[in-house]
Parts: structure tokens; sequence; C-alpha cells
């Protein structure tokens, strides 16, 4: 992301003039975006003409609109983002009040203008124009006949192939139609590592199977790399990683994320951190539950008693519709760095973001137990009744 301008008031008002650089960045603006923004972009509009001889035609004609936003809606596949709004600027095609929707895409520059921007939406806009904050992990995770081919941005996880082939099992004495199945398998997998992942910018390959599916797969790869004098894997060799899962479904990617081998190799990537954020947190719920909260009203108590260390929160949260909702959670954050604690905003996109959002989309790591919150919930509840 480009920061091209940005213009705040003392009050936090004001707006920022942005360039969407890649994919990733549709996201972060995804989760910039708020019913009642105004957004400044230009647009193509369908316009009607009338010749003097009175015939009507239409012409297609960009146009420069500014909308009060009020639907917002992002393909996570496709990475598009589409805004949906009403014309609240003196425009020669488009009348005041007219609804028209913005198609946003990479590279077509864009402001923002808001009432009040605050403290997590400007930590974003820092992160998405910082390039540090890009370093990405590509990961396969598979089993045999099923394969998913994802990218681990800091933001999302996307999957961008699923490889499907029927392996027929091994019969005795006879074993060619399961081997040329796997093999089929195989091949249709390479291309799709070759296709969908760039190395110029992934860092590392996770290839993460149950048994030695993993093994027999990087052999195989290799092998035809040699054969047919393939540069683009050979070189990139080193940046292959095998990794232990249960499945090849996606929602096993959680677990290549969380080896120990991974964890070093990816410890300046966010979706590590988040991982490893998440697992500790579980951990803790385990063995000592009066320093693991989850939910609202609980982090909140925690967070009156000083004692978070870590805030777990998704970023799902920011997008509520209900202003003063979304305030609570912008103060509750705000309020955990003041009192020196580390904030993890979880994407909502990623699998540990997901697992986060099963459990109210809030959690908290503690410094100390604070067992008084249950305590107090088990008098009040007795004297009621």
């Amino acid at each position: 992301m480009k920061l091209v301008r940005k213009d705040l008031e003392k009050d936090n008002a004001g707006q920022v003039t942005l360039i969407p650089e890649e994919p990733e960045d549709m996201w972060h603006t995804y989760n910039l975006l708020q019913v009642g923004d105004s957004l400044r972009a230009s647009t193509i509009r369908k316009v009607q003409t009338e010749s003097a001889t009175g015939s009507v035609g239409s012409n297609r004609i960009r146009t420069t609109l500014t909308l009060c936003v009020e639907a917002i809606d992002f393909d996570s596949q496709a990475c598009q983002l589409r805004v949906k709004g009403t014309n609240i600027q003196e425009n020669e095609y488009v009348k005041m009040g007219a609804y028209h929707t913005i198609e946003l895409e990479p590279n077509r520059q864009f402001t923002l203008a808001k009432k009040q921007w605050d403290s997590v939406v400007l930590e974003r806009i820092e992160q998405a124009c910082d390039p540090a904050w890009s370093a990405d992990v590509a990961a396969v995770v598979m089993q045999e006949g099923l394969a998913h081919v994802c990218l681990v941005t800091p933001s999302m996880t996307l999957t961008r192939a699923k490889v499907e082939v029927n392996i027929p099992r091994k019969r005795k004495g006879n074993c060619s139609q399961h081997d040329r199945a796997l093999e089929r398998f195989y091949e249709q997998v390479v291309q799709a590592i070759q296709r969908h992942i760039n190395f110029e910018v992934v860092k590392c390959v996770l290839v993460a199977s149950p048994g030695f599916v993993r093994e027999q797969f990087c052999d195989y790869m290799f092998q035809q790399a040699v054969k047919t004098d393939n540069k683009l894997l050979l070189e990139n060799r080193s940046k292959f990683l095998q990794v232990h899962s249960s499945s090849g479904h996606k929602y096993a990617l959680k677990e290549a994320l969380c080896d120990p081998a991974v964890t070093s190799r990816l410890s300046d990537t966010k979706a590590a951190g988040e991982v490893k954020a998440l697992d500790d947190f579980y951990k803790m719920l385990q063995h000592e539950p009066d320093r693991a909260f989850y939910g609202l009203k609980h982090v909140e108590k925690a967070n009156e008693a000083m004692a978070i260390d870590t805030l777990l929160i998704s970023d799902e949260l920011f997008r509520h519709q209900d202003v003063a909702t979304r305030a609570r959670y912008v103060k509750l954050v705000d309020s955990v760095r003041e009192n020196m604690g580390t904030v993890r905003i979880f994407s909502s996109l990623h699998v540990s973001g997901e697992q986060l959002g099963q459990l109210t989309g809030v959690a908290a790591i503690l410094r100390f137990p604070v067992a008084e919150l249950s305590d107090q919930e088990d008098e009040s509840s007795s004297e009621e009744d």
C-alpha cells in the first residue's frame, strides 16, 4: 500500500489518500472502510445521451465520485472490493443522492474521509504501508489423493488450488494402478505449486502431510525437476520445509504452523505469531484457567485489574456496524497498550483467526491469576436466587 497524503485534524477527523498495490492491500482497505465514511475514487458510469435528432445512446464515462458509504462487499478469493453508497458531491453525470457502486482495485487511488480515525485504523495503515509486513509463506497441505496449495500472507490464508485424484488401493501382486494414480496426483500438485507460488516473494514453502506422503512427494518433485531441468524448483529447493499434519485439509495448516521447526523459520511473520499466541492461550486455559479469559465482559474486568499481558482480538470486531460497540473494542486495545500489555489483532481470514472467532473473538493471557470475577458471578447469582 502506498500512502499518498494524510490530512488529520487535532480531533482525529480528516482524510487519507492511498493506492493499493497488491491484492493483500484490498483486505486492508476492507478493514479501513466503515458505513458512514466518505469515499472518493474514479469509477465508470453508464450515461445516456440524446442527440440533436432525438436519438438516445449510452456511453461509458470515467468520472470521479464521492460516496457516503452504505454497504461494503469483499470477495476474499478474487480480492475485489465493492462499495455502495449515495453521491454526496456535485457531479455532471451523477445526481446528488443517487446510488452508485465503486469497485476498488489495485493501483487505483482513492481518498477516504472519516469523522474519527481511531488508533486501530491508523495502525492498520502503518502496517499496510510498511513492506516488512509482507513476509509471505506458502503451504502445501496434503494426504494421498487430496492437496491444498495455500498462500499465508500477513492477513489471510488463501487457498489457491485444490487437487483431488482418486487413488485405488494397492492389491496383492498388482500395485501399478495405485502407483500410476499417485504419480498423476503428484504431477498435478507440482503444476499447482509452479502456477500459484511466486518464489520471488515467498520465503518458505511448507509441505505438510500425515505419514510419509510429504517425503514421497518431495522426492518425486525434485527427481522430476532434475530430469526436466526445472531451474525454478531446483534453485528454490532450500525454501521447502517438510512438517507433519494430521490430514490434507486446510484446517490442518494450523498444526503445521505450530511445529517448532516452522516457528523458528517463520519467526518474523505475523501468521506464525498469531498461531503461537493462540497456542499459548489454550495451554494457559488448560493449566492455569484463572490466567486465561475470553469474552468481552471477562476480558474488560481483567483489564480493569491491569492484569492483561497479551490481548488476542479479531479484526472482525472492528468492522462492527454499531459505532459505540466498535469504540468499546478500540478503547480496550488502547487501554491494554497503556498498561504495557501486548495486543495481537488476528485476521478473521486466517485459520487461527477463525478459531479465535469461535471464542467470541476476544481473549486474554493474564500476568497473574484473577479468580475474583468468577467468584463475584457466583455470589451475584446466589443472591438473585
